[in-house]
């Protein structure tokens, strides 16, 4: 500043002024030579307070040393913060013009400049070098920073979103702007980051995954709901555009329980009386809020759980709420009917819940009948008629029980004089002088029949009285006649919406309803009405209605099932043609897609209509006539031949169908029964699983017992070794130590013997086998002979039998003799050399063993006997084998040698046996001994030779 004041001062010394851009030029080169801090500062300071009234000069110049100052000087927060404002003012447009008498075009120059000062900021490259000194927490330094980039958004938003999105860190950077405590730079913060997440879904998901949804809500809740300020109508905004076309936002914000919390945005009070402006514009964003993330124009999935999660909160419950209070405004209670529209389209349980809900009035009334008086009313607002239809529509979208309970209000058997139902209603609104009332009315009765066949029949039998005296008439001749005496009302514009309201509920009762087409049709004045007014020349204003006659005609063709001789397919195609043309017909009924209301209702459903002479079309009727439009004019050129051809494939195809149907049901039965299996088998799966983890908490016992019994095992043997090393030198229960080196000696020689009699075995086995197969082609005359073999073979099992029990009885008494020896060896352990009583019991236990000695030789004697009575029936076999083999001379050589090798091998067999008995009956006595021996018989035997150990040492504990 003192340099200002010498330069200026100095220029007034001598009586010259300064021009602005001089000043400005002096400045800049001040900021860019000056060494000192203070002195650039200064000059900076003097360039803001410039910068408003000499834009375009501090623009030109400055902008190039301010953007260096911001690199260079960032220490020093002050002419950081003054550089900032200076580049604000440049780029604004919100500056006031010093001179209030300039020209109006001056704003929109000021417009220009500030988005060619925006390009040149841009082209500098420098939003990055912004985004580094937002980091800054120095209030002057934040806050015009966050104005200066939400200023570049508005010039530029596509290309500064593009920077932030490819700047590390960029949006975590500004997210961090809704954590300051500085209320002005967090409100800032909020405007900067709705420019930030206009139009751009990559930066939208971005700000969503950084907590941004409880961010706001938190900010929303702190505020005061819909009774906060401004702030909250930005937070509001903001959420729009993280929502509004994301479905991977609107599914976060669902999965996370976001739409839990906004239940509490619309609890009203009950004195509604004076709501300010705010809490109005406020309530109106939280119900679009809603309306984002259940609107018709998102995937189906996605509006159905929305939709689940509203009803299961209670959110749904609380807009009913608003939308049966009085005094709530009137544009918020239009919001709250479209947004209760869309809460239950196409949802069952939330279209059953509305239908439940009644009106706080006397006698309690339906929600729905409430809604209805308010549509058929004249004199309630154009948009409210027009929201209320919306949810009528969305209350029968999908919802055929809906359809029914509407349909019954208007039958005979169902009518109640006393109240007041919806039917009645509706009919009131279609017949009414209202040319809105009868369009809106004919467009909700006409959704009552959408796509349900049952209620387009049930509605033919709906009778109206029109005078005293005079007969009822159906509601469907009711309606032609209104349609033949249109020329009576007065207005014009009128008579066509009430006209075209008409025709589409007819098009659409009459489509898919062959039916409705006979009851149509056997009125003889309908078809001459259609016909007359498609062939009439018209204005503009009546071809819409001479397009949709001639598509309620084509209905009449498609759907006629030929019960009605004077009006079959054929004879109607013959009067279009006769009396107007297929060209001109086809031309007719083109006038309904080209016109202008038609393709701005075929856009969302909700009728959107800027004034009642513009609501024409309804959307799901736009659907319906994309779907005959083209059928009609195939079904017009069509010959009398193809009809019947196609008349045969349709009743093909509904036997087809009806197979379909049919194999349907039984996979949905087979899935049925597919299911209980399922069932049961998880359920025997989980039994498996239990049995299978008791089965392995057995098995990890049976293991710690094994390792305790082989750990008491180790122990028992280093006890008898430690015994045996002390009585080494005395007898042990009877036996000296030479005798025990002549058992093993034995031991060894039998083991040699055992060896070659198994390779003799194994020879005469080899041989055995290879007579065998020569033998083979002859067996056939050695029948008789292998008779009398297989008798005395028989006789021979007899005694393997008998030699097996013996030799089970030869073990028996081994074993006996063993534990007699144990326990003559404990005996012997446990007695004092001077003791005499157990000696004298030891000699009794020996006494025993001679005894049990004995009865094994003898035993052995008998087992002898029968091993030479098995040899004498041996030899029998063989001279049975050698008469048998007389047959042929060339049998009896082979016969003989394999009798003679069997004989052999028996023998072998025999001594094998022996030398196994006495093997086993060694080894046992060497184990009395307490001398370690490998038992290859308990090295096979694995488990159950343990377990036989672990019985002995039971039996050894019960002696003790």
């Amino acid at each position: 500043m003192n340099f200002l004041r010498g330069v200026m001062g100095g220029q007034q010394s001598s009586g010259v002024q300064p021009s602005g851009a001089e000043t400005i030029q002096k400045l800049c080169d001040r900021v860019a030579s000056s060494t000192l801090l203070e002195d650039r500062r200064d000059a900076v300071r003097a360039l803001k307070s410039l910068s408003k009234k000499y834009r375009l000069e501090v623009g030109t110049q400055a902008m190039d040393h301010l953007l260096n100052v911001l690199q260079t000087d960032r220490s020093d927060s002050e002419i950081i913060g003054y550089a900032l404002d200076t580049l604000y003012n440049i780029v604004s447009n919100d500056t006031e013009e010093a001179a209030e008498s300039e020209e109006e075009n001056q704003q929109v120059q000021a417009d220009d400049l500030g988005v060619q000062f925006t390009e040149m900021f841009m082209k500098q490259e420098t939003v990055t070098l912004l985004l580094s000194v937002l980091e800054e927490f120095d209030f002057h330094v934040r806050w015009p920073g966050v104005k200066l980039l939400t200023t570049l958004l508005k010039q530029q938003g596509p290309q500064v979103q593009q920077i932030v999105l490819v700047c590390p860190m960029g949006v975590s950077r500004l997210m961090d702007l809704l954590d300051d405590s500085r209320e002005v730079i967090r409100n800032d913060g909020l405007l900067l980051l709705q420019q930030l997440t206009k139009g751009n879904a990559a930066i939208q998901k971005i700000v969503a995954f950084e907590n941004a949804f409880e961010r706001l809500l938190d900010i929303i809740t702190e505020e005061g709901n819909s009774d906060g300020g401004i702030v909250v109508e930005d937070c509001l905004i903001l959420l729009q555009n993280l929502l509004k076309y994301n479905n991977s936002n609107q599914n976060f914000f669902k999965e996370g329980s976001y739409i839990q919390r906004m239940k509490p945005w619309f609890e009203v009070g009950d004195d509604n009386s004076g709501w300010s402006a705010q809490k109005v514009t406020n309530l109106h964003l939280m119900l679009q809020l809603v309306r984002v993330l259940v609107s018709p124009m998102n995937p189906p999935g996605a509006t159905s759980s929305c939709q689940k999660v509203m009803y299961q909160c209670g959110l749904l419950q609380q807009l009913c709420i608003i939308l049966m209070a009085t005094g709530v405004p009137a544009d918020i209670l239009t919001e709250t009917i479209n947004t209760v529209s869309e809460v239950i389209r196409g949802s069952q349980i939330n279209q059953d819940y509305f239908a439940s809900v009644n009106a706080p009035s006397n006698p309690p009334r339906p929600a729905i009948v409430v809604l209805l008086m308010s549509m058929v009313n004249e004199r309630q607002p154009f948009v409210l008629r027009c929201a209320v239809l919306y949810c009528f529509q969305c209350f029968l979208y999908k919802n055929q029980k809906g359809q029914a309970e509407i349909v019954a209000t208007l039958l005979p058997s169902t009518i109640d004089a006393t109240s007041l139902s919806a039917g009645q209603l509706l009919c009131g609104g279609l017949f009414s002088t209202d040319s809105l009332s009868n369009w809106c009315a004919a467009v909700a009765l006409a959704h009552a029949l959408l796509e349900n066949s049952t209620q387009k029949e049930q509605l033919l039998r709906v009778q109206l009285a029109t005078s005293i005296g005079n007969p009822p008439v159906s509601l469907l001749q009711q309606c032609t006649n209104i349609l033949s005496q249109g020329d009576k009302i007065n207005r014009r514009g009128s008579k066509v919406q009430t006209r075209v309201g008409l025709l589409m509920l007819l098009c659409t009762w009459l489509s898919s309803c062959p039916i409705a087409v006979t009851h149509f049709l056997h009125n003889a004045a309908n078809v001459p009405f259609l016909t007359a007014q498609i062939s009439e020349n018209l204005g503009e204003e009546e071809q819409l209605v001479q397009g949709l006659c001639a598509l309620l005609l084509g209905i009449c063709i498609y759907y006629n099932d030929n019960s009605l001789e004077n009006n079959t397919k054929e004879k109607l195609k013959q009067l279009i043609e006769k009396r107007l043309g297929k060209e001109i017909f086809i031309e007719k009924l083109s006038f309904i897609n080209k016109h202008e209301c038609y393709s701005k209702a075929a856009q969302k459903p909700q009728p959107t209509f800027s004034n009642p002479d513009h609501m024409m079309f309804d959307h799901e009727f736009t659907k319906l006539v994309k779907e005959l439009e083209a059928v009609i004019i195939k079904a017009v050129y069509k010959s009398s031949e193809e009809d019947k051809k196609e008349e045969e494939v349709k009743k093909s195809l509904e036997q087809h169908d009806n197979i379909i149907s049919h194999y349907k049901n039984v996979i949905r039965e087979q899935d049925t029964q597919l299911e209980e299996l399922k069932q049961s088998v998880s359920s025997l799966q989980a039994k498996n699983e239990q049995l299978q983890t008791t089965v392995s908490q057995q098995l990890a016992q049976i293991q710690q017992h094994k390792d305790q019994y082989n750990v008491l095992k180790v122990q028992l043997g280093k006890d008898n070794q430690h015994h045996n090393a002390h009585n080494s030198s005395a007898q042990v229960n009877g036996f000296q130590p030479e005798e025990v080196s002549r058992l093993k000696e034995e031991i060894e020689e039998l083991k040699k013997q055992q060896d070659l009699l198994k390779g003799e075995l194994s020879e005469k086995n080899t041989l055995i086998q290879n007579l065998s197969s020569q033998a083979g082609s002859q067996t056939e005359q050695a029948t008789g002979g292998s008779e009398q073999v297989s008798e005395l073979q028989k006789e021979i099992e007899t005694l393997r039998s008998q030699l097996y029990v013996q030799s089970s009885e030869i073990n028996r008494l081994q074993t006996e003799r063993m534990e007699l020896l144990q326990k003559i060896e404990a005996n012997a352990t446990a007695a004092a050399p001077g003791d005499h009583a157990p000696q004298a019991k030891n000699i009794e236990l020996e006494e025993k063993v001679a005894s049990l000695l004995r009865e094994l030789n003898s035993t052995k004697e008998e087992l002898k006997s029968v091993s030479e009575e098995r040899a004498s029936l041996k030899q029998e076999l063989d001279s049975v084998r050698s008469t048998a083999a007389i047959l042929q001379d060339e049998k009896l050589k082979l016969t003989q040698e394999v009798s003679e090798s069997k004989k052999e091998q028996d023998d072998l067999l025999i001594l094998l046996a022996d030398q196994d008995q006495k093997i086993l009956s060694l080894k046992n006595k060497l184990k009395e001994l307490g001398e370690q021996v490998e038992d290859e018989d308990d090295l096979e035997s694995g488990d159950a030779a343990d377990e036989d150990d672990l019985d002995d040492d039971d039996g050894r504990e019960d002696d003790m």
